[in-house]
């Protein structure tokens, strides 16, 4: 999911830019919390219906670009990628109802790791024996976070599962984008607007065939629709926006270094918002997944 590129003023100094990413990877990093406390109060599935049906309500003007002779092809593009990204969803929330937040947060970026062998399956792009090493690495992180609370088949262990998964189909998702959405000539937010709308008629049909009872009263703590909000606005459509404008002024070693730091921020936010524990074990595993996404990315001479 992107935004468009038009959508900001056009002079923004690189140190406000650079801050500009931070805030974003601070964003995401607490979406893992936020998702926690919302799903603790609804089903997953009725939480995700929530989430892109709203979201799908702020970007309907975006979609008089689907207007042209074209727009068949680009909407099946679009539809094609929405689904993939509920599937994304669909293991991630489940995950994060199962798992830690801070586990969540170190586990999606696998992805960082998992998307070179992605090209190398879908796109034939076979990757360097550095980034073998590197998703190596990164697995051997995922197992120290997966096995710090013991290595029984528990919910915690069944919900990194669903992270790992979800950091796979996340890479997958980068292939997919770069082999059909750009064929489509959509301006970046209307395929958003189009991926949002798939997400939601998606969550909709898998409630009807598995969500009993279908729907359950909307709880009215304001720490449910706190959270919702914070998804909603911050995490979907201002992340986004600032993300990919503010990427195109800045070098991508920085916006590798700043975007890398989201798996930190989640494990901060839930440790001291949530009052999750982790062990040193985990903390180093973590670790090794940041450190290796950051090789992956680092600049080459």
């Amino acid at each position: 999911m992107s935004v468009s590129h038009t959508l900001l003023a056009p002079k923004v100094r690189a140190p406000r830019v650079e801050w500009l990413l931070l805030l974003v990877a601070v964003i995401w990093g607490g979406s893992y919390s936020a998702a926690k406390l919302a799903t603790a109060e609804v089903p997953v599935l009725q939480f995700l219906l929530l989430r892109f049906g709203l979201t799908f309500v702020l970007l309907l003007p975006a979609l008089r670009h689907l207007a042209g002779p074209s727009w068949p092809a680009a909407l099946a593009g679009a539809a094609l990628l929405g689904a993939n990204l509920l599937a994304i969803f669909v293991c991630e929330t489940f995950g994060v109802s199962l798992t830690t937040a801070s586990n969540a947060a170190f586990l999606i970026s696998l992805c960082v790791a998992f998307t070179p062998l992605c090209e190398w399956w879908l796109l034939g792009d076979k990757p360097s024996g550095t980034t073998l090493a590197a998703a190596a690495v990164s697995l051997l992180g995922a197992g120290l976070l997966a096995f710090q609370h013991g290595g029984a088949l528990s919910s915690l262990a069944w919900g990194d599962a669903l992270m790992v998964l979800a950091a796979f189909l996340r890479g997958v998702m980068v292939c997919l984008t770069r082999r059909h959405g750009q064929r489509h000539g959509l301006p970046a937010l209307t395929m958003t607007a189009v991926q949002m709308g798939v997400m939601t008629l998606g969550c909709a049909l898998l409630m009807a065939a598995f969500q009993t009872p279908l729907w359950v009263p909307l709880p009215t703590s304001t720490t449910f629709w706190g959270a919702m909000a914070f998804l909603v606005l911050l995490c979907t459509v201002l992340a986004f926006f600032v993300q990919n404008r503010a990427a195109s002024r800045t070098s991508p070693s920085r916006v590798a270094l700043l975007m890398g730091s989201e798996p930190l921020w989640g494990a901060l936010i839930a440790v001291f918002w949530l009052g999750e524990h982790m062990a040193l074990q985990g903390w180093i595993g973590g670790l090794l997944i940041v450190a290796s996404a950051w090789w992956v990315t680092r600049p080459r001479a």
